[in-house]
């Protein structure tokens, strides 16, 4: 198999970022390299961990993982986020998502699925929180939305939070990027709350692995990699996370300042 090569490659802070020629391009190369983590994980342990994110962000990754030598079988996957009272079978859940990308497509082992109708929402968080502590997660797959947050972890984030998994209040503009997306026709359709990972919780993983094509995005990475690392970014927090690597594209690294890796 080929291996694909960025155009760019740069650091900042702790955080090493890759430029590539197209969102295809980017997609192909993340494929690549989580193929490598999760084998890697089933070679020493015998089973591999994974989060995996939605949204339109990650279809040339979705798309390209499928075709992966992967030994699924051993993987368990998790996802980082679901909205809350959605109908049931409502084309945007995030499992609905994940099955039509993914997982109809690859016999993985298991697949534990963010609740989105529980009857207690704290002993859904906790209850989802214990299966990841009882599962360590050796590559977490994520993006960064428009607005910076990580998961639906909207600013102003609390990077010193120490639950993994909580009820958040989504911002409107998420949820405007939700219909921007396609995934609802109109902003009142959008649930107004969601369960997600938190940045603890992300950050828990082993390997990370940021994915952000697009110019919609440009704004969002060029704060995420120049602003202050703080919550009012969210996504700024990858600077301080070693085992953190940011994927872009020409088009979401375009806003960079001349002068500026790019």
């Amino acid at each position: 198999m080929t291996t694909v090569h960025p155009v760019d490659s740069f650091r900042i802070d702790d955080l090493d970022v890759e430029v590539h020629p197209s969102n295809e391009a980017l997609g192909a190369a993340a494929a690549e390299a989580a193929a490598r983590i999760i084998n890697a994980a089933v070679d020493r342990s015998g089973t591999a961990n994974l989060v995996l994110a939605t949204g339109n962000s990650q279809l040339t990754f979705l798309a390209a993982l499928r075709k992966q030598d992967i030994a699924w079988p051993a993987v368990t996957v998790f996802h980082m986020d679901e909205y809350l009272g959605l109908p049931a079978g409502h084309p945007a859940g995030f499992p609905t998502f994940l099955r039509r990308h993914l997982l109809d497509e690859v016999p993985v082992r298991a697949f534990y699925p963010v609740p989105g109708h529980p009857a207690d929402l704290t002993s859904a968080c906790r209850g989802y929180e214990m299966l990841l502590r009882a599962h360590p997660v050796d590559l977490c797959v994520l993006g960064i939305g428009e607005n910076g947050h990580l998961a639906f972890n909207e600013p102003p984030a609390d990077f010193d939070e120490a639950d993994w998994v909580k009820v958040v209040r989504l911002d409107e503009r998420s949820r405007r990027q939700q219909v921007g997306e396609g995934h609802f026709d109109h902003l009142d359709e959008v649930p107004r709350q969601a369960i997600t990972l938190t940045i603890a919780g992300l950050r828990s993983a082993a390997t990370m692995l940021c994915l952000a094509p697009e110019r919609r995005k440009a704004e969002a990475v060029r704060r995420t990699l120049t602003g202050p690392v703080d919550g009012t970014c969210p996504a700024s927090i990858l600077r301080r996370t070693p085992q953190a690597r940011l994927l872009l594209d020409r088009d979401s690294a375009s806003l960079l300042e001349p002068g500026e890796p790019a």
